[in-house]
């Protein structure tokens, strides 16, 4: 098990980039750190898997979607330090655009809720500050995903 809460080490994460339709799936976080904003499916990459398949497990685990061609989209970080100026959480996330491949999306694991969001409309959400850092950054390019492949 991973130790997250006042980490030896910077821990590596993914996070799945889903789009239908000009709309991207959120997901409510069911946990700490940040339970109760919204961000996109993911967690944390297991010894010996690659970043891939982990994007990959994850996004089944948290959604129950079966996606494959995980495509980089950016890397993102996230420090949270606490009153005493030490690292409470230290997270390095690598970000996947995806394409569903079967499934219907349903909450499970780590998610409290799943929603399917305009990306016009992202920015209103309670993000977490990392996916927010990532949006903001890639809203271009997620509006036109075919230049990411």
């Amino acid at each position: 098990m991973v130790k997250k809460l006042y980490p030896d080490h910077p821990i590596v994460g993914v996070g799945a980039v889903i789009l239908r339709q000009g709309k991207l799936l959120l997901e409510k976080r069911g946990n700490e750190p940040a339970k109760g904003k919204w961000s996109i499916p993911g967690g944390v990459v297991e010894l010996g898997e690659s970043l891939e398949a982990a994007v990959i497990r994850e996004t089944k685990e948290e959604t129950g979607l079966d996606v494959e061609a995980p495509c980089l989209v950016d890397v993102v970080d996230q420090m949270d330090l606490d009153e005493e100026g030490r690292v409470k959480y230290h997270f390095v996330i690598v970000d996947y655009l995806l394409q569903v491949k079967g499934g219907e999306p349903k909450a499970d694991s780590d998610a409290d809720e799943l929603q399917w969001v305009a990306l016009d409309e992202v920015e209103k959400y309670n993000l977490t500050a990392s996916f927010r850092r990532f949006f903001v950054k890639n809203k271009k390019k997620l509006k036109n995903p075919a230049n990411l492949v």
